[in-house]
């Protein structure tokens, strides 16, 4: 075959491929029906050349040629940081949005619970005898509660607190698969322990100390824990009631969204880490600390309830498997 010859009357097939393929994201549908048969054409072009052993340098264009042809018919691959970037602005506050009734009603549940127990604590000398020895809760509301947030390393005690919670927040989204039992007993036992630390310190005139120093890091770990909760609850649900979908598939979905939840809320918990480990105990005015924490929390709603409304009106339910639609069509 004369090499010559070959290139002379291919060579305006590859510079249309060439060019179609460089301006793949404003083609007209007729325009990508000719990518597709020009990509076919020259991937034959491609396999003559390799065949016949004609000329590497031409077996190297062509090759390359193909290849970007075929990923802006497929879909190039889309670069981490807009993975990640799509994951923060659709995936993650999607998921969370779609769930909110189930961890605002997770939320309100604890809320009731542990006010419901610290009133119980706070009235009942018997009951604060019953838990704790009068020098033990002397030490707690004097000493010990506030040093908690004062006697770390800042940085480490962050680290710490990060873990811990990001540790609470798994345990709500795993054992949501054992028809939501586990998740309730979870969210029941920290509403409890949040409740009888608030009895004792309201019980002793310390509430302003308790609420002052819980509040600033609180807010928004809590309702990191929440959503956690909700979501772990939301999958339990979808065992028992899983709709018009098979119970497999809509574990398997919500699972997903689970994971998409999971990854979110250690950015979250991260910042309640920070606020804890370097406001919480460091910031000596009290409206100050609470401005903060609610301001954090504020951003963080704010961020579910416009960029996830906005995520969730658009399709997107928060599956990680989920994958944009984009592909050229003719139309």
């Amino acid at each position: 075959m004369d090499l010559d010859l070959f290139v002379a009357a291919n060579r305006r097939d590859w510079d249309r491929l060439d060019s179609l393929t460089k301006r793949r994201r404003r083609l007209t549908g007729a325009e990508v029906d000719e990518l597709m048969e020009l990509y076919q054409r020259v991937s034959t072009h491609l396999s003559v050349v390799r065949s016949g052993g004609l000329d590497p340098a031409l077996a190297a264009r062509l090759s390359g040629l193909v290849a970007r042809a075929r990923a802006a018919i497929v879909g190039g691959h889309v670069s981490a940081w807009r993975e990640v970037g799509r994951f923060f602005t659709e995936t993650f506050p999607a998921a969370v949005y779609r769930l909110r009734w189930w961890w605002l009603t997770a939320g309100a549940a604890f809320i009731l619970f542990a006010t419901g127990v610290g009133a119980w604590v706070a009235r009942n000398p018997d009951v604060q005898a019953a838990l704790a020895t009068p020098d033990e809760i002397q030490n707690l509301v004097e000493h010990e509660f506030a040093n908690y947030y004062v006697e770390y390393d800042s940085a480490a005690f962050a680290a710490q607190v990060w873990t811990n919670n990001a540790l609470v927040a798994a345990q709500c989204l795993v054992l949501g698969v054992f028809l939501m039992l586990p998740v309730l007993y979870v969210l029941a036992l920290n509403a409890a322990n949040v409740g009888v630390l608030g009895g004792f310190m309201f019980a002793n005139d310390r509430g302003d100390i308790f609420l002052g120093l819980l509040l600033p890091h609180g807010m928004l770990e809590l309702t990191a824990v929440f959503v956690a909760a909700g979501v772990g609850l939301k999958v339990g649900w979808s065992l028992i009631e899983p709709g018009a979908r098979t119970r497999g598939r809509a574990l398997a979905e919500e699972g997903r969204s689970g994971i998409a939840v999971a990854l979110g809320l250690v950015a979250v918990l991260f910042v309640s880490g920070l606020i804890e480990g370097f406001v919480t105990g460091y910031v000596h005015i009290t409206w100050l600390r609470i401005s903060i924490g609610a301001a954090a929390l504020g951003l963080f709603l704010v961020y579910v309830f416009t960029l996830g409304r906005t995520a969730a009106q658009r399709g997107v339910s928060g599956d990680i498997m989920e994958r944009p639609a984009n592909a050229p069509v003719v139309g």
